[in-house]
């Protein structure tokens, strides 16, 4: 399985190139780079701030977002205001961040990505859509791209050696910063071991999709990629619904094309691999 996909990531990720990439497989690509991106800030910026904020009872929570490209990670106090910004440099690396402890208000970019974060934990707080699992917790990470306001909800381990994909959610808002929608992007939370007792150190995964409109790879499958990969090295990730096949590889492209379409072509590099019978010898 490991050559099938290798063989159709590189059949299918050059002729892409050459031509204008499908719309849909671009949108979900640029959206879950959008969401690694918020994440890792946060990641990264939540160590360097607990390491040197030593009042946490004051916390009241924190959210991350590019400021004219610049990673910033802002903690705010539980009466609403600004007491950390970390910045970071466009590799998110920790020695390289700027740490700022002065408080001080939102600015009214912040106030935006705060107002829709608050509004998506009142809802996750009274809304029994929202699971959280032992030995784990829920990320939530805004995001304003294009004018349109969103919240993502990832479920991350709190305990090593796994990768969680799925119990998943995407909150959207009307032109007032009100709830408009909340929607599951996974049926299930699937749990990926890297390394797994049976077969050791695991090269890749997949797992199935079947709610309706999220039939490909999702942007939170994408973001959780991108942050673990050090941790697993994976070279590549499918996802297979009844619709679509999703690839992720480790250089960050995503192939998708139609299930009928892969099975089609799975079979004909199986059988373009099948040894040629031998002719058949005569007797002398």
């Amino acid at each position: 399985m490991k050559q099938i996909l290798t063989v159709l990531a590189v059949l299918f990720i050059f002729p892409a190139a050459g031509q204008n990439p499908d719309k849909l497989s671009k949108e979900i690509s640029e959206e879950g780079i959008a969401l690694y991106q918020s994440e890792m800030t946060s990641w990264n910026g939540t160590d360097i701030f607990i390491e040197h904020y030593k009042n946490r009872d004051n916390i009241g929570g924190y959210f991350s977002y590019l400021d004219e490209g610049t990673p910033k990670c802002i903690f705010f106090s539980k009466s609403q205001k600004v007491i950390g910004t970390i910045c970071f440099p466009a590799n998110y690396n920790p020695k390289d961040a700027k740490l700022d402890l002065v408080e001080r208000d939102f600015t009214p970019k912040e106030t935006e990505y705060f107002t829709i974060r608050q509004n998506a934990l009142k809802r996750m707080q009274n809304d029994s859509i929202f699971k959280i699992y032992k030995d784990t917790n829920l990320n939530i990470i805004p995001l304003i791209r294009n004018k349109i306001k969103k919240v993502y909800v990832l479920t991350a381990a709190s305990t090593g050696n796994t990768v969680i994909f799925g119990n998943d959610y995407l909150i959207t808002f009307d032109n007032k910063d009100q709830v408009k929608h909340v929607e599951k992007l996974h049926n299930s939370m699937i749990v990926q071991k890297i390394n797994d007792e049976t077969i050791g150190h695991t090269v890749s995964g997949m797992h199935s999709h079947v709610i309706e409109n999220w039939q490909t790879i999702t942007p939170t499958d994408i973001c959780t990629l991108m942050l673990y990969q050090k941790f697993t090295g994976w070279e590549n990730y499918t996802t297979i619904s009844k619709k679509f096949v999703s690839i992720w590889n480790s250089d960050n492209n995503l192939v998708i094309m139609k299930t009928e379409d892969f099975k089609g072509m799975t079979e004909n590099i199986l059988k373009n691999k099948k040894p040629k019978p031998e002719p058949e010898k005569k007797e002398k």
